[in-house]
């Protein structure tokens, strides 16, 4: 299997579990792992946004890792979050990380700095030249305030050969069209997936390959049969599908990722809703909200 056929199809970002008092819930991790893969997903993603990466220590993260990566087991392929906005420091950490068990990187364009698309071009060049495994960009503006340009991307790709895919998260499915196309002009194995799951099926429909969810830690069958559908030209049903978890969705993140996949995972029993600081546990409202919109889908 080539590594673009590794991280087509679903993925899932990953949540990290704590218990009511913060620690990390092993436990409740390898539960939804198995939860996950049960269900279908083709792969998995450590330590992205949705794990709460920020509020881990340095050793957290290298347990967390090395947990996932000991409980998958080579059931499915893995890739890990390394990214940041100090290029020095991505570069370190990548020469020094213990990547066993792992296929992939991915990494973020960096954020609060605000660079330019030069600085973009040559960041993630010099991430390249120091990564061990391919990379899968990740474009996030929402979250770093810089978005990566179609042609930015190009470039990249073109003197980048490591790099292999993106996670586009800009939310704008003309942005994902653009990125399609600009990358085709210079290399044909290259592949776009989603990073909304909302717009799995537009991504699709776009030259997208499929998605790194959140909603797959809930329904992962469900997401997989929606992005199988997409993927094999049956646009109507895989719509159909979607929008009867549209309401779903949007409640996974209207106070926040991963607050709401917490809760809703929480009403279920899967894990606690706890959350680290500067998050928030989900409001009374929204829990009732999920709690409703899941009784009425389940139905």
């Amino acid at each position: 299997m080539t590594i673009t056929n590794k991280f087509t199809g679903v993925g899932v970002a990953l949540i990290t579990p704590f218990d009511s008092k913060g620690s990390i819930d092993f436990g409740a991790l390898a539960a939804i792992i198995d939860r996950v893969i049960d269900g279908g997903v083709d792969y998995l993603l450590a330590l992205g946004t949705t794990s709460e990466t920020p509020t881990l220590t340095p050793s957290e993260r290298v347990a967390v890792a090395k947990f996932i990566a000991q409980r998958v087991n080579g059931r499915v392929p893995l890739m890990v979050g390394i990214g940041g906005n100090c290029t020095a420091d991505v570069v370190a950490m990548l020469r020094s990380w213990d990547f066993t068990g792992y296929d992939a990187v991915l990494s973020v364009n960096p954020y609060y700095n605000k660079p330019n698309q030069e600085g973009l071009f040559r960041h993630f060049k010099a991430i390249s030249e120091a990564s061990p495994l391919p990379i899968m960009l990740y474009n996030i503006p929402g979250r770093t305030g810089v978005n990566m340009a179609p042609q930015t991307v190009a470039r990249i790709v073109a003197e980048c050969p490591n790099i292999f895919a993106i996670k586009e998260a800009s939310g704008d499915v003309e942005q994902m069209e653009a990125v399609c196309k600009a990358v085709a002009a210079v290399r044909e194995d290259f592949i776009l997936v989603s990073g909304d799951d909302g717009l799995t099926i537009e991504a699709i429909r776009r030259g997208g390959k499929g998605v790194l969810s959140v909603l797959g830690h809930l329904y992962p069958e469900a997401v997989k049969s929606i992005t199988t559908l997409a993927l094999e030209g049956n646009y109507d049903k895989a719509e159909y599908e979607l929008g009867r978890l549209g309401a779903i969705i949007d409640s996974l993140f209207v106070e926040g990722n991963p607050v709401g996949i917490k809760n809703a995972l929480a009403t279920k029993d899967i894990c606690t809703p706890t959350v680290r600081l500067p998050l928030a546990e989900a409001s009374v409202e929204l829990d009732i909200r999920q709690r409703t919109e899941i009784i009425r889908y389940e139905a």
